[in-house]
């Protein structure tokens, strides 16, 4: 061998030590806003009508409005709807104006609550020490994930795995692989996984959740993507690229070198590859209570970054245990983004369950058979039985915290495909609970919150609203016209848009420029003309969330008045 060969081989195995956990033990509340349906609801004074079906149509007539929704006359209830393209916002002040209305209320819409019958999310932990009514998968209530998927079950996101490979055949994972491809090169099929990691690392992001089988994952309902690496710098940067390509919402990396050497520009362009494309990346801190995580982590939270909400281009993500303290074997410092679950109890005298539940291959591993690194890692025994199946283990580090961090990353992706990875991530750091209020060296931005990340990720309106101006005629002798537009305010679905605010109505005479001539809250305005001129005409929306319709390349209508 070579020294180039020997210094690869010896890259190699750092990366491959760094997926085993320092000190490892291998073995057995924010509320989402419910959405608004574009409908008031409105109360009428007592005697204010006979009939609440006729106080609607009256209404109606007077504050510009159409009848929507249901009407209960006995509790004087009617259900009005702005006109198409007017505002939501202006029609309530109009009707707070009227004397025959006493109440107007923004009317929301329920949904059905979502109750995951995963056995592990429910099932008690037997462990010696486990708190009482502590569930095998302790992490999701923990972590709010209930309520993230209340706003969204996962259904649609991807999330790529760039691991050991993974067992797809496993139950947990069957039918949630996308696709698959391995940059190993001992060329090895990355649905085969001898080590063990890339299975429960996989299990952890996408585990098929709500099936009434085993667990769920943090992402209930995404695919993934397995790509499987023999963690060179080649191989994670292709690997980070095929994940970009091939439609990732976020990408997992629960892997890192050790502290030391500088990474390499072909890991750096791939991070930035990933990041100009607005994909999602998370990374596993160092699983030793160190300052330097080693990269990819710290370069996606440089060091001295960690308290600067601005300066990122991803999550490096430490462990926490039950105590929602940092884990006594997990990275720490400013290359530090956030924690999650990722222990316990990381104690020297720890009890309850000896790790994460997660997914484990059919056959042994190297995580069992302690083969794992040089100099070899003791076998873990960490697999253990549940529901009568022996495929699964308890394995704790910074690399099980990091998947409920790219789900999550994912899931908001999908959800609100109009934000970018930069804001994806600072809202995910913005909405981490924080035990001690600021950021910290111990858990960065606090510990991972998936409902609140996702219930703010459905009221950010990013999209703007559109706006057409009817047609007119094309010749008229009038000396004014009428012009007319229409207007919507869509946003993905399961985001909040924010409603239209105003419009601009623009005129361009004979050939000439395009000026702004009014700006008003109305979807019509009369619009002087003289003897001769050609106009055109287009309207530009704004909405409450200030989103601002791009001007048309055209005019949408255009009218000459006819000469004497």
């Amino acid at each position: 061998m070579d020294a180039g060969e020997d210094e690869r081989g010896r890259e190699v195995r750092a990366r491959l030590l760094s997926l085993a956990t320092a000190g490892l033990v291998l073995a057995p509340a924010a509320h989402a806003q419910a959405p608004q349906t574009g409908r008031l609801l409105v109360t009428v004074a007592p005697g204010a009508a006979p009939r609440a079906r006729v106080t609607a149509a009256a209404l109606a007539a007077t504050a510009g409005a159409r009848p929507a929704g249901f009407n209960v006359p006995q509790l004087r209830l009617v259900t009005l709807r702005p006109r198409r393209g007017a505002g939501l916002h202006a029609l309530a002040v109009r009707l707070r104006a009227d004397p025959r209305v006493t109440r107007v209320e923004v009317e929301h819409r329920a949904r059905p609550r979502l109750e995951p019958n995963d056995p592990a999310l429910i099932t008690p932990e037997t462990a010696i020490g486990t708190a009482p009514n502590t569930p095998v998968e302790w992490w999701a209530a923990r972590s709010n994930f209930p309520a993230a998927w209340d706003v969204s079950t996962g259904a649609g996101a991807t999330v790529a795995i760039i691991d050991t490979g993974a067992e797809t055949s496993h139950p947990e994972l069957a039918d949630r692989v996308l696709g698959a491809a391995s940059f190993d090169a001992d060329g090895s099929a990355a649905t085969n996984d001898s080590v063990g990691h890339g299975t429960h690392v996989a299990s952890l992001a996408c585990g098929a959740g709500n099936d009434g089988v085993g667990l769920a994952g943090a992402g209930l309902r995404c695919r993934m993507l397995i790509l499987k690496s023999d963690f060179s710098d080649s191989s994670v940067a292709k690997a980070i690229v095929y994940a970009v390509d091939h439609g990732a919402d976020a990408i997992n990396m629960s892997f890192g070198t050790d502290p030391g050497p500088a990474p390499s520009q072909a890991v750096r362009d791939a991070v930035g590859y990933a990041f100009a494309h607005n994909v999602v990346m998370a990374a596993a801190a160092a699983d030793t209570p160190i300052a330097d995580q080693g990269y990819p982590a710290d370069l996606l939270q440089p060091t001295g970054t960690g308290p600067d909400l601005s300066v990122d281009k991803g999550l490096s993500v430490t462990a926490a245990d039950a105590s929602d303290a940092r884990a006594s074997f997990a990275g720490q410092g400013s290359q530090i983004s956030l924690a999650a679950y990722g222990s316990y109890d990381s104690s020297p005298a720890a009890t309850g369950p000896p790790g994460i539940f997660g997914a484990f291959t059919a056959g042994p591993n190297q995580l069992e058979s302690g083969s794992l690194g040089l100099p070899p890692h003791p076998p873990c025994g960490c697999r253990t039985t549940f529901g009568n199946d022996t495929r699964y283990a308890y394995v704790q580090g910074t690399s099980m915290a990091t998947p409920m961090v790219s789900a999550t990353g994912a899931l908001i992706r999908h959800l609100n495909p109009d934000l970018t990875a930069a804001e994806i991530v600072r809202l995910i750091k913005e909405s981490a609970r924080r035990p001690a209020g600021v950021w910290t060296a111990d858990l960065g931005w606090g510990i991972l919150d998936a409902g609140a990340a996702l219930t703010r990720a459905a009221s950010i309106d990013r999209r703007a609203p559109a706006s057409t101006v009817k047609r007119l005629s094309a010749l008229t002798s009038k000396p004014t016209v009428t012009v007319r537009w229409s207007a919507a305010d869509k946003a993905p679905t399961g985001v909040r848009a924010s409603g239209i605010a105003r419009f601009e109505l623009w005129r361009a005479t004979d050939g000439g420029r395009f000026k702004r001539l009014f700006t008003t809250t109305r979807t019509s305005r009369r619009v002087t003309l003289r003897h001769g001129g050609r106009y055109r005409f287009y309207t530009v929306a704004i909405d409450h969330a200030g989103n601002r319709e791009p001007a048309p390349k055209q005019a949408d209508a255009r009218v000459q008045r006819r000469r004497r």
